[in-house]
């Protein structure tokens, strides 16, 4: 007689999440996800802070070292090439890709080898602390992951690949706990990146916000011991704002069609370029530094502000700028705006980092320039701005509506509405606008591995 064959296992979307809920394997991935949060969080905040000392350092501290009476104009120069030099460096000679490429958009998933990660760190220090126009986020995601991965490893070799993978994700929840201003606002990226979803939804995400709560508390708890700050992105004193108007709302649908025009403009220059440091990294990249201390240098010039606000990601740069901008000259902001892409677009081409915070000042300095439109305010226009540049830049709709209201605090509920309507409008003609021109990368290029030259 045949032996009976076994049923056909069940598909995910069978799985019971109440019964895996209340299993003990996921009890103590929980409390395995609660404990590895404290030391990623601890890691993640030492890094943030080096970056912090090292801009403070090499761009206001070492020019009097050196005798200088103040910054000299072309400071940006030199460091901008190292910076070019040693990403460059990172990515060709040492294990990895030095962390995803940014020219290919915004990823969640997937984590780095224990291998992988000094080259990861090495590109990501390159990059923010000497001036590049790139965000923390997306390293502090792949650190994260790695270092949860690498210590569920450490304790139980043989652990299972799902276990690792819910870990490693842990782990990036609890680098960006309290990067974007709420644990639940970085959890919301991660989820919304990573395309999460279904009835598991719950599931994979509990591990993963525990872990966030712990690594916010650890990031408040390091700021009161040592006094550097939680590196938290916070818009303070901003004005009242209580009812939209027509006008404003109408000004909310100019900008949603915009913002993805700026956006379109941005990555096409980094697809342009990117063949090009492909094929000739290590004289390229650095070309390019030089070329984006050259913008800022330009813009310090014919403005007479300071080159910091074309260099780095903006996040330390955007509270200063809503609150003294909007004394500015339109000319002056947009021709920030005009800098800052331009910079920006060189920078994803090249070097590693997040393309979140400059996607929101971006924004928010168009929305800062829009406010001088008649029968618009800056709190509406600041965020319509970062919600449109950031889901035109990003594609991601729900995180760029949050973003762009969680900032805004008190003002959140009143400007919520036209957020909203500009996000869907930006949302709707990003995915019909075509694609940039450029070669598009294919093989071994697209992962931007080593390459000669």
């Amino acid at each position: 007689m045949p032996a009976h064959p076994d049923p056909p296992a069940a598909p995910p979307s069978a799985v019971d999440p109440l019964a895996v809920i209340r299993s003990r394997g996921y009890l103590r991935i929980l409390l395995l996800a609660g404990l590895i949060g404290v030391p990623v969080s601890i890691a993640a905040y030492g890094f943030l802070a080096l970056v912090d000392w090292l801009q403070a350092y090499l761009f206001t501290e070492m020019p009097g070292m050196l005798g200088f009476a103040s910054v000299p104009l072309w400071w940006p120069f030199p460091l901008l090439a190292l910076a070019g030099l040693l990403v460059a460096l990172s990515i060709q000679r040492l294990p990895g890709t030095s962390g995803h490429p940014p020219s290919e958009g915004f990823k969640a998933g997937g984590f780095p080898e224990p291998r992988e990660l000094p080259g990861l760190i090495l590109a990501a220090l390159a990059t923010l602390a000497l001036g590049a126009v790139l965000g923390p986020e997306a390293p502090l995601i792949a650190l994260g992951g790695g270092l949860g991965a690498l210590a569920l490893l450490l304790i139980k070799k043989d652990s299972p690949p799902t276990a690792v993978a819910v870990i490693a994700s842990a782990g990036s929840f609890a680098a960006v706990s309290t990067l974007l201003g709420s644990p639940l606002l970085g959890a919301f990226l991660l989820m919304e990146a990573s395309g999460l979803a279904g009835a598991m939804l719950g599931v994979g995400l509990l591990p993963g916000l525990l872990a966030a709560g712990i690594g916010s508390l650890v990031f408040v708890g390091l700021d009161s011991w040592t006094g550097l700050g939680t590196f938290s992105l916070a818009l303070p004193d901003l004005p009242a704002f209580s009812t939209p108007t027509l006008a404003m709302f109408l000004w909310a649908l100019t900008l949603g069609a915009g913002c993805p025009l700026v956006a379109w403009g941005i990555r096409a220059l980094a697809r342009i370029v990117r063949p090009f440091v492909h094929a000739h990294r290590i004289i390229v990249t650095p070309a390019l530094g030089v070329a984006i201390a050259g913008l800022a240098v330009l813009f310090a010039v014919v403005t007479g502000e300071d080159t910091a606000e074309v260099l780095f990601s903006g996040q330390s740069a955007l509270p200063a700028l809503l609150s003294g901008g909007a004394a500015w000259p339109v000319g002056a902001l947009l021709l920030l705006v005009l800098c800052k892409a331009l910079a920006y677009g060189l920078s994803l081409s090249a070097f590693r980092g997040g393309p979140v915070f400059p996607a929101m000042f971006v924004g928010a300095a168009l929305g800062v320039a829009a406010s001088h439109l008649p029968g618009m305010a800056l709190v509406p226009a600041v965020g319509v701005g970062i919600g449109a540049m950031c889901v035109s830049m990003l594609r991601l709709p729900l995180t760029s509506v949050l973003l762009a209201t969680v900032l805004l605090s008190s003002d959140a509920f009143a400007v919520m509405p036209l957020v909203i309507v500009a996000v869907v409008v930006a949302h709707v003609i990003t995915g019909r606008l075509p694609e940039p021109p450029g070669r598009r990368l294919s093989g071994a290029l697209s992962t931007d591995g080593p390459a000669t030259g």
